[in-house]
């Protein structure tokens, strides 16, 4: 029978340990885990992943003097970033397990944000309890704003809140300097609604993602740096023949809707967005090849897909706008129905074409480490 071992676990997710308190995560022992709960205690007192460490260390001592075998370590995430943040969690705990042979696991919280961080810790090791930690306090007017204030300190709560209300504030006394208030309420529903559908839909994360990608790249003198740079440049290009195309095919009538308003922007701009991600890719490729061949067979599907996506999407814009009576479209009808057809096909093609690569690229990438070891 296997012998148990027990990993207590403190999960950081907002990776304070690292923000306030300078201290690189996995943290991993009873003395290494004791100095991160002082240092980030006296960096920032408040903070109460503070106190979901020294609840770690206590279940810890308590474990050992019942004669257990048991391990202790802090994780830390990203602080400003969640996605990555989490990808690093998870990346942690599979070294930690790996070192410590570890089997089973008692997750230590402050309570927070158990349901992100509950089942990536439950997709690497069976958690047998969770604990905790509320700190309890006199419930009061100046406790209340003192928590607010806190919260508004906090810089990835101070994005959310108070962009948009400023937005809001700006858009308006624009619409009135520029002598047209009956717009304000408009532009500032307009603008406050789409920075909420960027948020709801993650298209900030997504951005920050890219920035983060391009920090990493450049910091690490990677080729992908400068793919990314000249994505960047063609897209804006692509932005561009969008704008121009839109100027040229979008029918002037009132039929015409929102639909042909995408549709006239997609059919001038779709290669050069599709052109800009296989530049990306390449890079990333070149990078996976070079620095990192094991992660190659996730990376070298993508190009065939943003291959196929872009055009499948150029085929339907190209038949909505021949069928729309734009003057001087260069397809009619008839040829916007094959071109939807024929470009549908392509993509399909290209994409399974894609799921062989990767299929045979993992074969290779394993079968290369099976060599290694011999």
């Amino acid at each position: 029978m296997e012998k148990r071992r027990t990993l207590v676990l403190s999960v950081d997710r907002d990776d304070d340990i690292g923000y306030k308190a300078g201290i690189e995560s996995p943290v991993i022992g009873r003395e290494a885990c004791l100095n991160a709960a002082t240092r980030l205690g006296l960096a920032d007192p408040e903070d109460s992943d503070v106190n979901a460490i020294f609840q770690a260390l206590k279940t810890y001592d308590e474990l050992i003097a019942r004669g257990e075998d048991v391990i202790i370590a802090v994780i830390g995430g990203n602080h400003m970033n969640m996605l990555e943040g989490d990808r690093r969690i998870a990346d942690s705990l599979t070294q930690i397990i790996t070192q410590t042979e570890a089997n089973s696991c008692i997750l230590v919280s402050d309570g927070a944000e158990d349901d992100f961080i509950l089942p990536i810790v439950q997709s690497r090791i069976p958690v047998e309890s969770i604990r905790r930690v509320i700190v309890t306090q006199m419930p009061n007017l100046e406790g209340t704003y003192y928590i607010l204030k806190k919260f508004l300190d906090d810089p990835k709560i101070a994005r959310v809140v108070l962009i948009p209300v400023g937005l809001a504030m700006l858009l308006y006394s624009a619409a009135y300097l520029i002598g047209r208030p009956d717009m304000a309420t408009f532009i500032v529903v307009g603008a406050v609604g789409t920075y909420l559908l960027f948020k709801g839909f993650g298209v900030d994360e997504f951005f920050g993602y890219i920035i983060l990608s391009l920090q990493n790249s450049f910091q690490k003198g990677s080729f992908s740096f400068v793919a990314y740079i000249s994505t960047v440049l063609i897209w804006i290009v692509g932005i561009i023949m969008g704008l121009t195309s839109l100027l040229v095919y979008y029918p002037l009538s009132e039929e015409a809707g929102v639909l042909l308003f995408i549709a006239a922007f997609i059919f001038g701009s779709v290669w050069w967005f599709v052109g800009g991600g296989l530049v990306a890719m390449a890079g990333k490729i070149i990078d996976c090849i070079l620095n990192d061949p094991h992660t190659l067979g996730r990376v070298v599907i993508i190009p065939f897909f943003i291959g196929a996506i872009g055009t499948i999407i150029y085929g339907a814009s190209s038949y909505l706008l021949s069928i729309s009576n734009v003057p001087d479209f260069p397809i009619s009808p008839d040829g916007g129905v094959r071109a939807i057809i024929i470009y549908t096909v392509v993509g399909l093609t290209c994409a399974l074409i894609g799921i062989y690569i990767q299929s045979a690229t993992i074969t290779w990438v394993k079968e290369g480490k099976q060599s290694k070891k011999w």
